[in-house]
């Protein structure tokens, strides 16, 4: 713990990003949309009690999301996702931890937006979410916890005040203006980026602490420890994702309490991923 709170100040601090977090700033409260979920999802509000998880669900900090084994869950953070055909049907759309979400009739992720995809086999923990509107810039601050698995992730152009961290059980990832993968063990692979990549401080096996900066085109063996071009299958998958959060994505409301389904277009925000019927449940 002590070796992981290390890390994070180091990266805080700006050892390689240089970020300047305005610590006077008080932050309001920013949400996990979920604008996507196929398969088997669900979450806890961190009290240990698990709910099915449907899209059109807001999520605090302090959530915790899971993905079993054919479930894949798209998330923006940020501010809540204004979603027009959900205003004033709270029926459809609830901040409440159990009431019953039947999702949305459309969304398209914006470019400019941070989105992360969860996919299958997959835990991540929402620590901290905030956005502050200063008149001028807004400035954001997300810590993620990658418990395991792995995760896709698009983060827009950060200005100086805002940071985007993940947590890895063994290290910290720092990022911005950047779109990746990364696995929980810190397999990391960077397709493009406006912020200089992706920066890890990883504790390696014999204890000892190592900083890895992964640049466009590039992918991390934690195995090895050694940086590589990126493979052309993984680069497929890379391009494909980035190309799906920028697609409509359609589902199909029936407004009973137990029946939603997706409609998931062939040629719109189509993933590899084995698609399953009801979007809920709880991971074996």
């Amino acid at each position: 713990m002590k070796k992981l709170q290390t890390l994070l100040a180091a990266v805080l601090c700006g050892a390689v990003f240089s970020f300047a977090v305005n610590a006077s700033a008080e932050g309001g409260n920013g949400y996990a949309t979920v604008v996507r979920v196929i398969g088997i999802a669900s979450y806890s509000l961190g009290d240990g009690n698990w709910h099915p998880l449907l899209a059109g669900k807001y999520l605090p900090a302090g959530s915790v999301i899971r993905t079993g084994h054919n479930g894949v869950v798209d998330v923006v953070l940020g501010k809540a996702v204004e979603m027009p055909q959900a205003a004033w049907q709270p029926d459809r759309i609830s901040l409440a931890p159990d009431s019953p979400v039947r999702g949305m009739i459309g969304y398209k992720p914006s470019v400019e937006q941070n989105v992360v995809r969860l996919v299958p086999e997959t835990t991540l923990g929402i620590d901290k979410l905030t956005v502050t509107d200063t008149g001028a810039d807004t400035v954001s601050d997300t810590e993620l916890d990658l418990q395991r698995g792995k995760i896709f992730a698009s983060v827009k152009k950060l200005n100086g005040a805002s940071q985007y961290l993940i947590k890895l059980p063994s290290g910290i990832a720092g990022v911005r203006g950047t779109k990746f993968s990364i696995c929980a063990d810190g397999t990391t692979a960077v397709f493009e980026s406006q912020g200089g990549g992706v920066v890890l401080s990883l504790i390696r096996p014999d204890g000892s602490t190592q900083t890895f900066v992964v640049v466009p085109g590039q992918s991390l063996d934690v195995t090895t420890g050694q940086l590589a071009d990126i493979q052309a299958d993984l680069g497929s998958q890379l391009a494909d994702f980035f190309k799906a959060i920028q697609t409509v994505y359609l589902e199909v409301v029936n407004y009973s309490y137990d029946n939603t389904q997706c409609l998931v277009s062939s040629t719109h925000g189509a993933s590899n991923y084995n698609h399953h019927g009801n979007g809920g449940g709880q991971p074996q």
